[in-house]
């Protein structure tokens, strides 16, 4: 009899609690806009960078872009894709918000926001390599530092990835706001 009463007094205790799933959903639309606004801004800023610097004469000019590597197209890219799903994902956390106790959406959600995270983390991590050679350089590679004469051009960069690596860590506390969320259903 005890074992059947304390089974009872479990499942009364685990009663849930209907506003968090709601709380959850509105704090995952507040993230969800914060991130677009760190890929969105780190688009931008990757995408809008160079410099022109001149020498001897001003005939002859080195200039540094962002297109000069794949590896930053790629950045942009990634970004900007990243940056339209969470857009296009908005409406799907609005319903979260309107109706707590949808699942399948929120399964939906969790493995989008896992593949926009993989993507977003390849193509920062990807710019981010080619920033430290840019900053650093390599000896064994004969690759100079250029961060000393396109000071404005590195600013940019450096400070464009900032923004990308801070959409990441959202993006990943949404999976994990998702995955809460759907762990409280029975």
């Amino acid at each position: 009899m005890k074992a059947v009463m304390g089974e009872s007094s479990e499942l009364k205790s685990s009663k849930l609690k209907p506003g968090v799933n709601r709380g959850l959903s509105i704090f995952d639309f507040i993230l969800r806009l914060a991130a677009i606004v760190g890929t969105l801004g780190s688009a931008i800023a990757m995408g809008t960078t160079n410099q022109t610097l001149p020498f001897a004469t001003q005939f002859v000019q080195f200039r540094a872009e962002f297109n000069d590597l794949p590896m930053f197209t790629f950045f942009v890219v990634a970004s900007a894709i990243v940056s339209g799903y969470l857009v296009l994902s908005l409406p799907l956390s609005i319903f979260h918000i309107l109706k707590s106790k949808a699942r399948r959406t929120r399964v939906v959600l969790v493995f989008l926001d896992a593949g926009m995270m993989a993507l977003l983390t390849s193509g920062a991590s990807a710019a981010a390599a080619i920033v430290y050679l840019a900053h650093k350089g390599n000896g064994k590679t004969n690759w100079q530092a250029i961060c000393q004469q396109f000071s404005s051009f590195c600013e940019r960069i450096s400070g464009s990835l900032i923004g990308s690596f801070v959409a990441i860590v959202l993006l990943m506390i949404m999976i994990f706001l998702s995955g809460a969320a759907l762990s409280r259903r029975r």
